[in-house]
């Protein structure tokens, strides 16, 4: 990345060029500076039916050390989920996003607890991104009451209503016309909020999609369309599967953002951008280019349709937490020894909640139909030969 530092005041520039001595003087001033530094993306924004963003992007220190932290946070995670998944403690379903984080951080970035985010079943780190902690991510994993959804939803399934993340949904583009709901309801309300739809290039040729779409676009509501294009349907390249694999332009009569998804600053101010014009003029598609480490899910080695050189390929030149790390060490925000440290915490937290959510409870056997039946019908629950009646949901 080309980089260039807010000419403000050249003391200002003089103090952040300076060397920290000593992991003393770096975590206590850096962690709460926020001196502006503008950063240019090294990748243009493409754009269909509208102005592309400008490619300097204002942040400070403290930003990208929190993008730093939270990127090795959420990588770890997911990496002790593959561990847990292949001990036989995680069971079912079990998609990882290692390689993506940079959407989840810089889409958080950008926006407010007010927004709303929905998505599909690669849901941990933007569950995290929202708030959720990471209890409450092992525990659901694990099928544990301390998961977010009570231990009943696993993977896929991770919900934060509180933070207006609506999930974490299983069927395959489902959760789009949810979120233009969702934003219909935005507009409706007047509260000046927008939603965030994500869906992957696999979703891309759903009907439903463009049936939202349309009814999005209609009614101008402030719906943002998120394709997280990792180029891989399960286990299909997009080339095999789309015609046009150029998803930001699929809207057609929308507007369209094409974004470097492996930069968590270019994908901020993506984000600002549509938020603005979502809220302004109504929903727009933002196509985050970026791409998954692991298989689609843990039943796919992810080896069998593209080559191991591709992989390590992407690793070398586009990883998000080492653009990060070069930023912050280029601009002596920390040291090599202090980001190492910062790992090395992250791993411990990662270590200290999965241990917690061993200590959960399974849910109680009564809690199996809670959430599913409206109370008070007097439905009962029979065996298997529908004569004996096992409980009467109260």
């Amino acid at each position: 990345m080309a980089l260039s530092y807010l000419r403000s005041s050249s003391s200002r520039s003089a103090n952040l060029l300076r060397p920290l001595s000593s992991a003393a003087s770096l975590r206590r001033p850096i962690s709460t500076d926020t001196t502006p530094i503008t950063i240019e993306t090294s990748v243009p924004f493409t754009s269909h039916q509208c102005e592309a963003p400008s490619r300097s992007v204002e942040t400070n220190p403290s930003e990208l050390l929190t993008f730093f932290r939270d990127m090795a946070l959420m990588r770890r995670m997911e990496i002790a989920a593959d561990s847990l998944y292949k001990a036989k403690l995680i069971r079912g379903f079990c998609h990882l996003y290692d390689g993506q984080e940079a959407v989840a951080v810089g889409m958080e970035a950008a926006i407010t607890k007010k927004d709303c985010i929905i998505t599909a079943y690669r849901d941990h780190c933007t569950f995290v991104g929202r708030g959720g902690t990471l209890l409450e991510v092992f525990a659901e994993l694990m099928g544990r009451q301390a998961g977010c959804s009570k231990g009943k939803g696993g993977s896929m399934h991770f919900y934060k209503k509180d933070s207006n993340f609506y999930g974490g949904h299983g069927i395959v583009g489902a959760q789009v016309p949810l979120g233009c709901g969702l934003a219909f309801a935005q507009k409706y309300s007047k509260d000046e909020s927008v939603t965030f739809a994500l869906y992957g290039d696999g979703a891309a040729n759903q009907g439903q999609l463009f049936e939202a779409l349309n009814i999005s676009a209609l009614w101008d509501l402030p719906a943002i369309l998120v394709c997280e294009n990792n180029h891989y349907g399960m286990g299909t390249a997009e080339w095999r599967a789309a015609k046009s694999p150029a998803y930001y332009k699929r809207g057609d009569y929308v507007p369209g953002l094409k974004v470097d998804g492996m930069d968590a600053l270019a994908v901020k101010q993506a984000c600002k951008f549509a938020k603005e014009h979502a809220l302004k003029n109504g929903p727009i598609i933002l196509e985050m280019d970026t791409y998954r480490y692991h298989g689609h899910s843990m039943s796919d080695p992810g080896s069998t349709y593209r080559t191991r050189d591709e992989i390590s390929g992407v690793r070398q030149e586009r990883d998000p937490i080492e653009r990060v790390r070069k930023l912050v060490l280029s601009h002596d925000l920390a040291t090599e020894k202090e980001l190492k440290d910062i790992e090395k915490e992250v791993r411990k937290e990662v270590d200290n909640a999965i241990a917690q959510a061993k200590e959960s409870p399974m849910p109680e056997p009564s809690e199996l139909f809670s959430n599913v039946y409206a109370k008070g019908l007097g439905a009962e629950s029979f065996g298997a030969d529908r004569k004996e009646v096992r409980a009467t949901l109260a």
